[in-house]
């Protein structure tokens, strides 16, 4: 009995029959059949697929399947007709494309398809060994292409846009570290020269062509508040009260709506606590390592602790608090004031924290064997103080201890001894517009050329997560690992 099967016949080649007890001619050429019985003996040629071809044979064919031509008008694959999908290669131009954002170098070119295969919002700045920078950076990340995804054949300066209403998406990193702290350095530049963080002369300052100007900075606090979920803002330096038109600029970032505070040293507080506190500035931060004049021109090369001391009272009476004092000591150098210094902070009602120093000098002088650590700054206030552990509030970086019958606090910030990299939720945004994910990275993310290249929100929000995707797991120091950061403190901002 015949059968009469409907069956593909691209390129002159009609469906294969299991057997045939004689050649079957070709259905479109009429041409001879190949040995094999029910193949066209031109098949090679590849005509045109012509899908409504049947052939009458004996017996029903081996496969009924393969029932339609793939798209690019070639013959299906075979994986389609044992009835599993075929395999897929993404398009060449997403394969080997190179950057095409905003920027110079193609810089800000963004890849957010869903198989991305490093997540949405995998950079693509260029190729690396003939293949795009997201490959690289899937390697990096551990994530190969075709594993945990596909190859990315997403769009490029894409990102899904903000869901009015609704939350921003976390900025989480590989190891699902939620980053809502921003810090937010406004210039490179300080009036003091403290010896453990620069040379007398002072280094190289940046240009100020290099520095974000006022939109700049606002922008990108507004995408970090809006769109990747950043709560806090605290604006660094350098000397952030060196930076012109700061009220206006504290004004503009509070109305963004995130908690908003200040680190700086102190001279010129005194005059801009009260404006600053009104333009919506919440608290603030000021350094001071000693307590004696002639101590304090020592270390910091300029005899300014008058002006130190008015600013904290100044912030006090402002209402920025709580007014947090942090202290450096260095073995050898103001190590004998810790004590002193706590019950200064517990007479004014100020909040002392003790800082073990880092090597983030510009000078490349720090030693370990200079640093006090948390364990001899704890042992040295117990001598003083009835110390009852507080623990460490939500992801803050320092440890705290109050002291028995008050409500004063202190805290000690073990950023070498006790390193809490594990629970870090911060990011660093330096005053050249260089995006760093670790204080000690050694890498990081121009998102100035992104502003001034005319990328919109959407592509630097996308580098953004790429960066913080890329985050290390700590910091290593003491290890074979650790780094020294090119930049020093000042650069980068506390």
């Amino acid at each position: 009995t015949s059968i009469t099967s409907a069956a593909v016949a691209c390129g002159g080649r009609a469906a294969r029959p299991a057997r045939s007890e004689e050649p079957m001619p070709c259905a479109q050429s009429g041409l001879p059949t190949s040995r094999q019985p029910g193949r066209c003996a031109v098949a090679r040629t590849r005509p045109p697929c012509a899908p409504s071809t049947t052939v009458t044979s004996a017996q029903p064919p081996a496969r009924t399947t393969a029932t339609a031509c793939s798209t690019s008008g070639r013959p299906p694959y075979r994986s389609r007709a044992l009835g599993r999908p075929p395999r897929r290669r993404p398009p060449p131009a997403a394969r080997t494309r190179a950057a095409t954002g905003p920027g110079p170098a193609g810089v800000g070119a963004v890849c957010m398809g869903p198989a991305c295969p490093v997540g949405a919002g995998a950079r693509i700045v260029g190729s690396h060994k003939g293949k795009p920078r997201a490959a690289a950076a899937a390697r990096r990340f551990g994530r190969w292409p075709g594993r945990a995804r596909a190859p990315c054949t997403g769009a490029m300066n894409t990102a899904p846009p903000p869901v009015p209403g609704a939350a921003p998406r976390p900025l989480v990193d590989r190891f699902g570290r939620v980053h809502t702290d921003l810090r937010v350095s406004l210039t490179d530049r300080c009036n003091l020269r403290c010896t453990y963080c620069m040379p007398a002369e002072g280094p190289a300052w940046l240009a100020r062509a290099e520095v974000l100007g006022d939109d700049e900075v606002v922008r990108l606090v507004r995408i970090a508040v809006e769109r990747l979920g950043v709560r806090s803002v605290r604006l660094t330096g350098g000397e952030p009260l060196l930076r012109r038109g700061l009220t206006g600029l504290v004004g503009r970032i509070a109305a963004l709506g995130a908690e908003l505070s200040l680190t700086t040293n102190g001279i010129g507080l005194a005059r801009t606590a009260a404006g600053l506190r009104e333009a919506g500035l919440g608290r603030v931060n000021v350094s001071l390592d000693t307590l004696r004049p002639e101590r304090f021109a020592a270390i910091t090369r300029r005899d300014r602790i008058g002006d130190v001391l008015a600013g904290l009272a100044a912030a006090k009476a402002a209402g920025l608090g709580p007014v947090k004092v942090n202290a450096v000591p260095v073995r050898g150098v103001n190590d004998d004031e810790i004590v002193e210094l706590a019950a200064f902070a517990l007479a004014n009602g100020y909040r002392m924290r003790f800082i073990e120093s880092m090597p983030l000098d510009a000078q490349g002088a720090w030693e370990r064997s200079a640093m006090v650590t948390a364990e001899e700054i704890l042992a040295r206030l117990g001598e003083r103080f009835d110390l009852r552990p507080v623990g460490r509030p939500g992801n803050a970086p320092a440890e705290e201890w109050r002291i028995a019958g008050t409500d004063a606090v202190v805290g000690v910030i073990a950023s070498v001894t006790r390193p809490f990299c594990g629970g870090c939720d911060r990011v660093r945004l330096t005053a050249d517009g260089q995006l760093r994910a670790c204080l000690f990275a050694t890498e990081e993310s121009d998102l100035r050329a992104l502003l001034r290249g005319g990328a919109d929100d959407a592509a630097i929000e996308a580098a953004w997560r790429v960066a913080v995707a890329g985050k290390g797991p700590g910091h290593a120091i003491g290890s074979a690992r650790f780094v020294r950061p090119d930049r020093p403190m000042s650069a980068i901002g506390g």
